[in-house]
């Protein structure tokens, strides 16, 4: 009898999901206890101190928290950058300005260099004012305006105003790579192994106005994470590209960044599609043409592509891995298409888990409708990631305390999730091998200690956390 590969594969990973379901019924009876007994401070001191895989979902420049942007702005005066951002609304355009385009003349706190503030009319510098010029009130408001800080604010926000505010200092090569290393010295408290994070070489800005090139830009974040301090950290670092996939032009884009990506495989592991899914100009199947021609030319570019982030059920998500995508970024409306359910059952597939993300960005109203643990326990390999941590105030440990409190993660979850978030990485396979060994050797000596001493093995660990699980929760904790 003739038996295809693909049922091979697909009834070995169901036997073994069979034997881990008969050998865990009872397993790891202290992370129960603990769980049952332990405070919301300990929990979260627990899942801090504990070993992680990966970040797969990460946006730089949606991960950096509001104090470091000021800090890294204000010190770019070392490379010859001053910042103004816009404190007040003095009408000096004529009426009928673009405002949904990405420079609207109405609204505060957008960010420009100096280069960009001497090309203004005197009226429109009267608007603006030098970040170290701030008062306290004004600063605060600067932080506040590129986080999510109001009940109110929620996706239309974050698409149409973070962005638009944060502008020039986020075209700053130089920032963004040290928003990079910030990310990995926080992940590194964390005990997090490996980052994934999502930032392309394109478009960056010089003091003087004129742009770098990929190649200079490339060499700077390569510089940046093989020095001592980001080293020290002990956190390996990969990029992905990505394009905004409603520009009318994101064909050519693509075409772009799969050379840009074949050319510096290096550092750069996988090309993305980001951008609003509610905007139609987007949908998948425009891409299929473009990527089916680009496959002609580029082997092994591996993809990972926002689906499923929508309120409406459709076949997006479906339609992206027509697309020849392995992971899947959110896959909130999954739940409703049993058939391709079925079909990411046991893998190859990953869903990129953003809880957080989620709930603020409203396609969740309460986490009672996440379909995250219905994925995780019907065999659908997930990972949990940070998705824009900046911008919610939030970290990986946030993540876990969510997961763990709101659906009951048992310990071997946990590993599991930890484990799907290497395994199913775009690192090079070298690399994926140590850390798969590495996090494996790691999370056995953790649990192993804490078990022998409890509490008392994580005596020293300082969590650090921030404002979404003190708003939420009521955990309230340092802040560094």
């Amino acid at each position: 009898m003739r038996i295809n590969t693909f049922t091979l594969r697909r009834c070995v990973a169901a036997l073994g999901l069979l034997a881990a379901s008969l050998t865990g019924q009872a397993a790891e009876p202290w992370f129960e206890k603990f769980k049952a007994e332990a405070s919301p401070q300990q929990l979260y001191q627990f899942l801090y101190a504990m070993p992680k895989g990966g970040d797969l979902h990460h946006h730089l420049t949606g991960a950096g928290l509001a104090e470091w942007w000021w800090d890294e702005a204000i010190a770019q005066q070392r490379n010859g950058y001053t910042y103004y951002t816009k404190v007040r609304i003095n009408n000096c355009a004529a009426y009928g300005t673009n405002e949904y385009s990405f420079a609207p003349y109405l609204i505060l706190f957008r960010n420009i260099q100096g280069s960009t503030y001497a090309g203004l009319s005197d009226c429109e510098k009267g608007e603006y004012k030098r970040l170290q010029d701030l008062d306290s009130t004004e600063r605060q408001a600067w932080l506040d305006s590129i986080r999510l800080d109001k009940p109110y604010e929620g996706r239309n926000e974050f698409f149409g105003r973070h962005w638009e505010r944060l502008n020039d200092i986020a075209r700053n090569p130089h920032i963004v790579a040290e928003i990079l290393y910030r990310n990995m010295q926080a992940f590194g408290h964390e005990n997090l192994l490996y980052l994934e994070t999502q930032e392309g070489a394109d478009h960056t800005l010089k003091a003087d106005g004129s742009e770098y090139s990929e190649d200079e830009v490339v060499a700077m974040y390569s510089r940046r994470i093989a020095a001592p301090d980001a080293k020290a950290t002990g956190v390996t670092v990969r990029f992905q590209s990505s394009i905004l996939r409603f520009l009318p032009n994101a064909e050519d884009d693509l075409r772009h960044l799969y050379a840009f990506t074949d050319a510096h495989r290096e550092l750069y592991v996988g090309v993305n599609m980001v951008g609003r899914e509610d905007d139609d100009k987007g949908h998948p199947l425009r891409f299929l043409p473009t990527l089916r021609e680009l496959r002609l030319r580029y082997p092994d570019i591996a993809l990972s592509i926002h689906a499923g982030e929508v309120d409406e059920p459709n076949t997006h998500i479906r339609d992206t891995l027509l697309l020849g995508a392995t992971r899947i970024g959110h896959g909130v409306n999954l739940i409703s298409d049993p058939d391709t359910m079925l079909r990411m059952q046991h893998g190859p597939y990953l869903v990129e888990i953003n809880l957080i993300s989620n709930l603020l960005l409203e396609y969740v109203r309460d986490y009672r409708q996440h379909p995250f643990p219905e994925y995780l326990r019907t065999g659908i390999p997930v990972a949990l990631s940070t998705d824009d941590r900046g911008m919610w105030d939030s970290n990986m440990t946030d993540e876990f305390f969510v997961a763990v409190r709101e659906f009951n993660l048992s310990w071997e979850e946990i590993v599991q999730l930890g484990r799907n978030s290497l395994i199913h990485s775009f690192v090079q396979a070298p690399v994926k091998q140590r850390l798969l060994a590495e996090y494996d050797a790691r999370i056995a000596r953790y649990a192993a200690q804490f078990q022998k001493q409890g509490m008392a093995a994580i005596k020293d660990v300082q969590p650090v956390s921030y404002s979404f699980t003190c708003k939420r929760y009521q955990l309230c904790l340092p802040r560094q």
